[in-house]
């Protein structure tokens, strides 16, 4: 009995070698796909009927940071439109942003004339109206938002265990004028569902921040994160979290 344990014991040990073995080649065999193709495939996870450019939805998020307060905001996206909404709640106002094209409508507690000063507490100005279309309209619309003009996919794909966990990991840069950083976007090997992003302003400075996503929620026939937890790369400064409600 005794000799017939160690027999099945070593054979565990050589099954469970050999499993491991097996998974390290998928592994690396995944790690030959190109750019290109690794995008491809996270696309299809997230949107497998292709209705971004379609895309027409409503998005409630909730963030919550450190030292302040909750924030509300209704996001409204109609891409054949050009349309971007947004209504946040914070403390005792209401801020209301439509963008439609490039036309835009502002205003502060029902009310769209400002004084300075709450014209610079609030940022109630149509460039940060169009910054907060272009912001959301990216994060929400990741990956598919990575086919844009003037993405640079580099074709190399590179592997990583990041936060104790393994990815296939994508970089890309963008010409000018749509970007100066450099982003780094982490696939599940398997599912090569998007799970973490990573940019760098000046990455030799480990400037720049990584978000990590989890959980999942589907908007308009499309799988989102429904959690994005924000952190400064440098020394892993919590930033705070955005939830889809």
């Amino acid at each position: 009995m005794k000799n017939l344990f160690i027999i099945f014991f070593s054979g565990l040990i050589v099954y469970s070698s050999f499993e491991d073995e097996i998974m390290k080649t998928d592994f690396n065999n995944l790690n030959q796909i190109s750019g290109e193709e690794l995008l491809n495939k996270s696309i299809s996870y997230h949107d497998p009927n292709n209705s971004w450019n379609n895309f027409n939805g409503v998005m409630n998020i909730t963030m919550t940071r450190p030292d302040k307060s909750q924030r509300n905001s209704e996001v409204e996206i109609d891409i054949l439109r050009s349309f971007f909404r947004s209504k946040v709640i914070q403390d005792e106002n209401t801020i209301e942003q439509i963008v439609e094209n490039d036309l835009c409508k502002i205003t502060l507690n029902g009310k769209s004339t400002f004084s300075e000063d709450e014209i610079k507490k609030h940022r109630l100005t149509c460039d940060f109206a169009l910054k907060m279309r272009n912001y959301y309209t990216y994060l929400y619309g990741l990956p598919m938002k990575l086919k844009d003009p003037g993405t640079i996919i580099n074709p190399t794909v590179t592997t990583k265990n990041f936060k104790g966990k393994e990815y296939l990991v994508l970089t890309v840069d963008y010409e000018e004028p749509v970007g100066k950083d450099r982003w780094y976007f982490y696939f599940n090997p398997k599912s090569y569902a998007l799970e973490v992003y990573q940019f760098f302003h000046e990455e030799s400075e480990n400037d720049g921040e990584y978000i990590l996503l989890s959980e999942e929620k589907e908007i308009s026939g499309i799988k989102m994160p429904k959690i994005r937890s924000w952190f400064y790369n440098e020394k892993d400064k919590f930033l705070g979290t955005d939830t889809l409600n």
